[in-house]
């Protein structure tokens, strides 16, 4: 180094090891980063979802018309979606049938992440169409975002960060477990 700067060392081995900093690890956002800056848009990532084992997509419920999976890249730990199989884009599209699953996938959701989460509350809602901030707005998806009282931060605020306090696979694993089995 020629600018008189002390060579960087690797600091592989100082990961773990408390100092004045905190660090947020989200080693799940590395696929989305790794994909660039349209990841799953040549096949419609929820009409694809549910033809893999449930793992491996995240689905932690299925029913006999919409399914439940966790947010690939979400808001909260315990972001899930409550999906149609079919592929519809909007609300006023979907069947009474698909409507009565969605609101009771939807409602089993939420009392599942209640007791695996012990959230305060909820953000439920459809974002139906790009302009309307969808980001997958072909496919209809509700978003059932568990909210704790102590969750808000200036994290994402003054650093565009959101600490996600467990991994994708922890999550699912939990909710699934959870999920009754009698009913969806």
């Amino acid at each position: 180094m020629t600018d008189g700067a002390q060579p960087l060392e690797d600091a592989g081995h100082l990961a773990g090891v408390p100092d004045e900093f905190q660090r947020l690890w989200t080693p799940h956002r590395m696929a989305y980063i790794q994909a660039g800056p349209e990841p799953l848009r040549e096949d419609c990532p929820f009409c694809e979802a549910p033809k893999f084992p449930d793992a491996e997509r995240l689905v932690v419920a299925r029913g006999e018309t919409a399914y439940v999976l966790l947010n690939l890249f979400p808001y909260n730990s315990g972001h899930l979606l409550v999906c149609p199989y079919r592929h519809i884009a909007t609300y006023d599209q979907a069947t009474p049938e698909e409507v009565a699953e969605i609101g009771a996938l939807t409602q089993t959701a939420m009392r599942v992440l209640r007791e695996v989460s012990r959230c305060d509350g909820f953000n439920l809602g459809m974002n139906q169409g790009a302009v309307a901030g969808a980001g997958v707005d072909a496919h209809l998806h509700q978003h059932v975002v568990p909210r704790w009282t102590s969750d808000a931060n200036f994290f994402p605020i003054i650093a565009k960060t959101k600490a996600l306090p467990q991994l994708l696979g922890e999550v699912r694993e939990a909710v699934a477990e959870a999920w009754p089995r009698t009913n969806a």
